[in-house]
């Protein structure tokens, strides 16, 4: 198998895109690139909504800043290369490229320093979640597909 050029991560924030959502979701058995989504089920959503701690996150412009910032301190420390981001109200999406290291430690560094810087300056409480679970991690193989994704970061969101 060949190396990544890059890796495209996105994360959600917390209790923005549930299980049975009407987009489709992706659950523990479904969760393959190759896969389907979760068929839409309202029943399952209800559930999922019941089970939260607390209310859906929606980002702030000054908390999408820190993150912001945050994700170019971790990549500049890490040496990692960033190539693009962009930090929604309600997901982050972030092309990046990393020598010996999985896409989900990369997207755990993110979401964890994130988490601490936004509670360092105040903008969530110390026991708040911020984001969902897991995330998207797929490897960009050619450079087609790297700039294909630049674009859709960059100029589609």
């Amino acid at each position: 198998m060949s190396v990544p050029l890059a890796y495209f991560i996105s994360f959600r924030t917390y209790g923005t895109w549930l299980h049975g959502d009407l987009r489709g979701s992706v659950d523990r058995e479904n969760n393959r690139f190759d896969m389907p989504f979760v068929e839409p089920n309202e029943a399952k959503q209800r559930s999922e909504r019941d089970r939260m701690s607390q209310p859906p996150v929606e980002l702030t412009r000054d908390q999408r800043d820190v993150v912001a910032e945050t994700i170019v301190e971790v990549c500049t420390h890490r040496r990692w290369l960033l190539h693009v981001q962009n930090v929604r109200t309600n997901h982050v999406h972030v092309i990046v490229s990393a020598v010996d290291v999985s896409p989900e430690k990369i997207m755990n560094d993110f979401k964890s320093y994130a988490t601490r810087r936004l509670r360092e300056a105040g903008l969530i409480g110390s026991d708040a979640k911020v984001w969902s679970r897991h995330g998207s991690t797929p490897h960009l193989y050619d450079e087609s597909a790297l700039l294909s994704a630049i674009h859709y970061v960059s100029n589609l969101q």
